[in-house]
């Protein structure tokens, strides 16, 4: 929505023009009284108010007011306003690590929270915003790049939809899989600036199983956790499912209950956030909120349209006024 905002200047030397605009109003007043004073001291009152017109005294000063403010606004526009504004990242690097052990077969979440994960999964890939590279892990026993960091996002889709279910659960692997994904893909897209800024997204149902549940074990979820904390790469950990998650193993029901303590601490650690879903729903929800956050940076861009528009528009309008009601312009 256009709005008319500012936080600083570019160039804020212009506002010294702002002066001349009060001069100028001033001046506007000092003319007016002194017109009024030559016409009552020379004027026949009674012809004047036959002749004069029959509207309210304040309509003819409009078109003049008008113009002062347009000039307002023309020279906030001139000085370069600036304001914190939402804008697209252009370079960005976020790897989406997502659990495909066999927990994920559960039906805690309908019709599967595999199924119901890859969904949301290619949502969040089709919503982010064209200057993110995203790339894809997938992690059970072990840890997988499906897709290398593209901003391919049909890739992604594809290799979401192409992810299958296996046994374990290497929730360290995947983040130091991850980690190093990123490193190596900075180290070709580097520029200037230095390396851009890179985000894990990790989704995952259940605890830790391999090397060990000792998540503090050197290939450990808390030590993965650590090491990208250490490399400036946040962790945003989503623990998708119910308490109350069974999946059928050999015959055998086996109970598979979110972990949201284990998930908690590793974005903890690394310095990301956590987040819980228990539905389809509230996993669209997740994912809507970290693609506003991943996709999007706040930074101060030019705020001189909205300034330039109004005061060409109140110019507009004033000149329009003036010819209307004063049959000149002001």
């Amino acid at each position: 929505m256009l709005g008319l905002s500012l936080s600083g200047f570019t160039a804020a030397w212009w506002l010294v023009l702002l002066a001349v605009v009060v001069a100028l109003a001033v001046g506007y007043v000092l003319v007016q009284r002194r017109r009024r004073k030559r016409v009552l001291r020379f004027s026949n009152l009674e012809l004047l108010e036959k002749v004069a017109p029959a509207r309210p005294h304040w309509v003819r000063h409009v078109p003049p007011a008008l113009l002062l403010v347009a000039l307002v606004f023309l020279t906030v526009a001139l000085a370069g306003p600036t304001a914190e504004q939402k804008v697209p990242r252009n370079r960005a690097t976020v790897m989406l690590a997502m659990d495909v052990s066999l927990s994920m077969e559960a039906t805690d979440v309908q019709p599967t929270r595999l199924r119901a994960a890859q969904a949301s999964a290619k949502s969040f890939a089709g919503g982010l915003t064209s200057g993110v590279n995203l790339g894809l892990i997938s992690f059970a026993g072990t840890a997988t790049v499906a897709v290398s960091p593209t901003t391919d996002r049909e890739s992604v889709k594809q290799g979401i939809d192409g992810l299958k279910l296996t046994e374990s659960t290497a929730t360290g692997e995947a983040i130091f899989a991850a980690i190093q994904t990123i490193q190596g893909f900075s180290q070709v897209v580097s520029g200037p600036e230095g390396p851009p800024p890179a985000h894990i997204v990790l989704m995952t149902d259940g605890k830790q199983t391999v090397p060990s549940f000792d998540q503090n074990a050197p290939r450990g979820a808390f030590t993965a956790a650590r090491a990208a904390k250490e490399e400036g790469i946040p962790v945003s950990t989503i623990s998708f499912g119910t308490v109350e998650g069974v999946v059928d193993i050999r015959g055998n029901p086996q109970p598979v209950p979110v972990d949201d303590a284990s998930m908690e601490e590793i974005a903890r650690i690394s310095g990301g956030d956590f987040y819980r879903a228990e539905t389809a729903g509230q996993l669209d929800a997740v994912y809507d909120t970290l693609g506003e956050q991943i996709g999007y940076e706040m930074k101060e861009a030019d705020a001189s349209k909205p300034w330039l528009l109004f005061g060409t528009v109140a110019a507009l309008i004033a000149a329009a006024g003036a010819l209307t009601v004063n049959q000149r312009l002001p």
